[in-house]
């Protein structure tokens, strides 16, 4: 870090109307990213998938509730998680048992149920820290099992990328040039917000062009304002209760092991960032508790599993102000804004080129961050075990892309191919001989556990 930055860990001393603008500023760093993701899933459950109001409030009230069960100690931004992105794309293609009738708005809340597991299952591995400790239960979870299950994630979803980008490639092209040069040669604020910028700016090229009397290669209209014409200014969250089968729970559940290292990575991160050892006060098994049930509650209302966000840890090493009570004003702010549909449905109008543009990247970058986990926990493949490991995580999350379906009482359930690989990774990794990984004795590597769009800043010690 910058030594010579002057640090503020009590931004009163700023004065409120600073101190406001500093929230705003959070809630602009995580705003491209989380509503990014219920724009993904409404594309894989064909505009029945989850709601940007919902994704809103459940972000706001999520970190509220996650400061409050960190003794109001961690300067962290609770956001969408792209983790499960595989997931809900699973779901969605089920056509076994229950769900062979279903429409995707009925399949929906059964994706949001086993999100509700998965974040319960962070209070499971709460409590084992607590009892053994961090470094004994990630000699379970070293880098070479959740770096593939990562890269897995990210080149299971790249057809998705691009058959939306295929829409129309000149706005696709934009989005992800926009991305591009704003996370390469962005300086300050315009470097931590690429997605945001990616959004606004290839919508407003889509918009000229719509007004221009441009259509899509195959005749339809670049851009369709009927639900933002019909839209409340307004309104409630449409909030809706999970559902639980053991299918979609399957293909849920097993993800929250990346989900738990991504957070992992950021409490490092954002430890390193402030010169706070939150894994050890308030303690890693307190973070977890407070990720893992703002994850299940947003879940149980319809909302995507949420995770600590990298964005806002940027901000928090650009603005020098590490006092978090701006990250829970940037809570507030994503609350109030979320009783407004109309803004909602604008952002809900968002081309499918624009999101395939976007996600263009953002796949790549997904398996990118879990080569640069691999790396950067240095990770050695001249050794048989760490190859087979890496090797068989591989095969299982990209080769099962049907899943494998099975009987248990008369009942069908499936296993996707991610569960498949997960299960596998831990448990050849629990049996194979020669496991040395340690946590702790590399923070560079400790830190890049996460997915968040933006590699944590280089110059974190």
């Amino acid at each position: 870090m910058n030594e010579s930055k002057q640090i503020i860990r009590d931004a009163r001393e700023l004065g409120i109307p600073k101190t406001l603008l500093l929230g705003l500023q959070h809630m602009f760093a995580m705003f491209g990213a989380t509503i990014l993701v219920p724009i993904l899933v409404n594309n894989y459950f064909e505009g029945e998938g989850l709601s940007i109001q919902v994704t809103l409030i459940c972000a706001g009230l999520g970190t509220l509730f996650f400061h409050l069960c960190t003794k109001l100690k961690v300067p962290a931004f609770l956001g969408s998680s792209f983790a499960f992105l595989g997931g809900f794309q699973a779901v969605s293609q089920l056509k076994t048992g229950i769900f062979a009738d279903m429409t995707m708005g009925e399949k929906l809340p059964y994706a949001c149920g086993g999100i509700v597991v998965a974040g319960l299952l962070y209070l499971v591995l709460a409590l084992i820290v607590k009892l053994v400790g961090v470094k004994r239960v990630m000699k379970f979870l070293p880098p070479v099992v959740t770096g593939p299950i990562i890269i897995c994630i990210g080149l299971g979803l790249a057809p998705s990328a691009v058959s939306n980008a295929s829409k129309n490639w000149l706005i696709a092209i934009v989005a992800l040039a926009v991305v591009i040069i704003f996370n390469i040669w962005g300086k300050g604020m315009f470097k931590i917000i690429p997605i945001l910028m990616g959004v606004v700016i290839s919508y407003a090229v889509a918009f000229i062009l719509y007004k221009c009397g441009v259509t899509n290669p195959d005749g339809s209209a670049i851009l369709v304002f009927d639900g933002v014409k019909d839209a409340a200014v307004v309104g409630l969250p449409p909030f809706q209760i999970a559902k639980f089968n053991v299918t979609a729970i399957l293909a849920m559940a097993p993800i929250a092991i990346a989900s738990m290292m991504e957070h992992i990575g950021d409490i490092s991160a954002i430890s390193a960032t402030t010169g706070n050892n939150f894994i050890e006060d308030p303690g890693l098994h307190r973070t977890l508790i407070g990720d893992g049930l703002a994850t299940s509650l947003s879940a149980m209302f319809g909302g995507p599993a949420n995770t600590t966000y990298g964005e806002n840890t940027g901000v928090l090493e650009l603005s020098g102000v590490y006092d978090p009570l701006v990250i829970r004003l940037a809570a507030l702010f994503a609350i109030i804004l979320s009783f407004f549909p109309k803004v909602s449905e604008i952002i809900g109008s968002m081309p499918s080129s624009i999101v395939g543009g976007i996600s263009f990247i953002l796949y790549g970058m997904i398996s990118a961050i879990g080569v640069r986990n691999v790396v950067e926990n240095k990770v050695d493949f001249t050794k048989s075990r760490n190859l087979i490991i890496a090797g068989v995580i591989l095969v299982c999350g990209l080769g099962f892309s049907g899943g494998i379906t099975f009987s248990v009482g008369g009942a069908d359930i499936t296993l996707t191919g991610l569960a498949i690989a997960a299960i596998a990774g831990i448990i050849l990794n629990a049996i194979l001989p020669g496991n040395d990984y340690v946590f702790g004795e590399n923070p560079t590597g400790d830190v890049s556990r996460g997915l968040g769009i933006n590699p944590q800043n280089s110059e974190i010690k």
